[in-house]
């Protein structure tokens, strides 16, 4: 039954995701602004088809840790799912992203025109450059921006452990972090395509705040996203 259904929602979200393909050309004069708030369309009705057709719904804990302003938000990364429904749960948020989803049919056209901040991971320094860059612009604009410090997806019951970038980021920026865990491997895995009914928890921790030393952050966002992933589960 999991199958079937976790079947059932890929064919219905190719149906919604290319309804959205098909507004494209109405919107290619559209501003970013209005772009995102098509996306956070999209994104609500994909979170339906997840709990309707799934039995997949999401609690979020420490919502009073959110602040009021723009801020880095760090998250460990172990599903699809964050990528997808951080662009609701963060209205404007800015995700830095790997290049490649700009190949996903309209996806990508989103992601590039909304816009997100997309790097080549293999181009080293040029890469950090590019998202210093684009992180300072979208900080300038009121936006959050959003990291997956990881890197790339891992196992839930994997510790959490930050690549270089994150500290450089942190180091350019002067705003406070936001350390967010969510358990969504659970149910919807790396190596598992099928989703899983359940409910994925996002926790927002207390805020690190700018002007630490680079180094001290990153020990301190890593101690307490690892001790939060233990908690959960």
């Amino acid at each position: 039954m999991t199958a079937l259904r976790s079947r059932a929602f890929d064919l219905l979200l190719g149906g919604w995701t290319a309804l959205f393909g098909a507004l494209i050309p109405a919107l290619l004069w559209a501003d970013a602004r209005r772009l995102r708030g098509v996306s956070r369309l999209w994104v609500s009705g994909v979170m339906g088809l997840l709990r309707t057709v799934i039995g997949l719904d999401h609690v979020e804990i420490g919502s009073a840790n959110r602040p009021t302003g723009p801020c880095l938000i760090v998250c460990n990364h172990q599903s699809t799912w964050e990528t997808i429904a951080f662009i609701r749960l963060f209205p404007d948020v800015a995700i830095v992203a790997k290049e490649e989803l700009l190949k996903i049919p309209v996806f990508g056209w989103y992601l590039r025109h909304s816009p997100m901040i997309t790097i080549d991971r293999e181009s080293g320094t040029q890469a950090l450059r590019r998202m210093v860059e684009g992180a300072k612009a979208a900080l300038a604009e009121g936006r959050p921006v959003l990291l997956f410090p990881e890197g790339t997806r891992k196992d839930p019951d994997e510790a959490i452990a930050f690549k270089r970038g994150v500290e450089l980021l942190y180091g350019r920026l002067d705003v406070p972090v936001l350390p967010v865990v969510v358990n969504s491997g659970r149910f919807w895995g790396i190596g598992n395509p099928a989703k899983r009914p359940g409910t994925i928890t996002m926790s927002c921790l207390p805020l690190i705040p700018a002007g630490l030393k680079a180094g001290e952050m990153m020990e301190r966002a890593e101690r307490v996203m690892e001790e939060e992933r233990r908690r959960i589960g």
